[in-house]
């Protein structure tokens, strides 16, 4: 990649159903990525397993959202493999900066120890990554963001790829033809991150309700 990549490239990238990835967190280089395959949640089928709900309902853990996406990046960079170098580092704090892309973090006291980012546009989220420094913390994470999501109004949560892990939580694999479809119609939809009078509580996350009824 020679020309620079801007943010508004960035989004102008997702919007056509294609994201950005480096070699590695010291790679100079980024390339393009659209895969034959992608995976999503369909957010009315994420599987809150019994053991989950029973983690949401007995941890002491604080859910915030954008109190430190700096950090959450950082975090999700630190391992030993990452595709997340210093640049896009950078062009996603500039897409935070202007309100498109977010983070849902989960506290113990004063520590981050878990989280998921990713960059919204129309009714469509697309995930970057996450990370976890307790045990289920970033299952916490994801129960979290897709309530806030079903909340907004969203109907893409676009994973990517698909792992295990992710399939474990009801993620599934879809075609390329499929996903652009998905894609387009999610584009053309009003959605919000921070839905006004949104008051979720770990009884409507575990039940999957987005209203006390």
């Amino acid at each position: 990649m020679t020309a620079p990549v801007t943010p508004q490239l960035l989004l102008s990238a997702y919007a056509a159903g294609v994201f950005p990835m480096a070699e590695s967190s010291t790679s100079t280089e980024m390339h393009w990525v659209d895969p034959s395959r992608r995976g999503i949640f369909e957010l009315e089928n994420f599987h809150i397993s019994r053991s989950l709900s029973q983690s949401i309902a007995r941890c002491k853990y604080r859910i915030r959202v954008n109190h430190d996406f700096a950090a959450t990046v950082a975090a999700c960079a630190d391992r030993q493999e990452t595709w997340i170098n210093d640049e896009i580092f950078t062009l996603y704090q500039a897409l935070h900066t202007a309100g498109f892309a977010h983070s849902l973090e989960v506290w113990d006291g004063p520590d981050l120890v878990g989280g998921v980012y990713g960059v919204t546009l129309g009714g469509a989220f697309f995930g970057e990554s996450m990370f976890s420094r307790r045990t289920d913390a970033s299952k916490i994470a994801l129960a979290w963001l897709v309530h806030r999501l079903r909340a907004g109004g969203f109907s893409l949560f676009d994973t990517q790829f698909i792992t295990p892990h992710l399939a474990s939580l009801g993620a599934i694999e879809i075609s390329r033809n499929d996903y652009h479809r998905r894609l387009h119609a999610a584009l053309q939809q009003s959605a919000s991150f921070t839905p006004p009078d949104y008051a979720p509580t770990p009884q409507l996350v575990r039940q999957r309700k987005i209203h006390t009824s």
